[in-house]
């Protein structure tokens, strides 16, 4: 699966990227093209700067009420990615980018994130495997279960 998504990303994505943006050449001339691009750029890397010193903000307020922040820390993350599309040249990754930058969008992508974490963290156990000399807590092969509940 990891395999196909970096297919994906590395190889599909500039091939669709080249193809909207000679398509919008052929529509609108190549300048406009290239006029667009660089002003939805310019834009985001706006956008991204003025929604990131949001969130910074907000972790900052959180960390002094003695909360832990992680709904800032996933929304910096997003942001942090949003800030890496723009700098891809292209409209799709312009308007994930942009997407990213939306606060309704994150809380969805953070939503379906931490579903996915949950999921991922009650479907097993840890296994660690242990070397040491205490040999009667050792399981079958040297590795030791530890469920999440027995964990401090």
């Amino acid at each position: 699966m990891g395999a196909l998504v970096l297919l994906v990303v590395f190889i599909g994505m500039p091939i669709a990227e080249l193809y909207v943006i000679v398509q919008s050449s052929h529509a609108i001339g190549f300048l406009n093209t290239l006029a667009a691009l660089i002003v939805i750029s310019a834009v985001g890397a706006w956008l991204v700067k003025r929604q990131g010193l949001r969130v910074w903000q907000r972790f900052n307020e959180q960390v002094q009420r003695g909360v832990v922040p992680s709904k800032e820390i996933a929304d910096g993350v997003m942001l942090l990615i949003a800030g890496a599309l723009m700098l891809a040249p292209g409209f799709i990754t312009d308007v994930l980018a942009l997407s990213l930058m939306l606060p309704p969008v994150r809380a969805v992508v953070r939503a379906v994130a931490e579903r996915r974490s949950r999921r991922r963290a009650q479907r097993g156990r840890i296994h660690v495997t242990y070397s040491g000399p205490m040999q009667h807590d050792r399981g079958p092969g040297g590795v030791i279960d530890v469920s999440s509940d027995e964990r401090d």
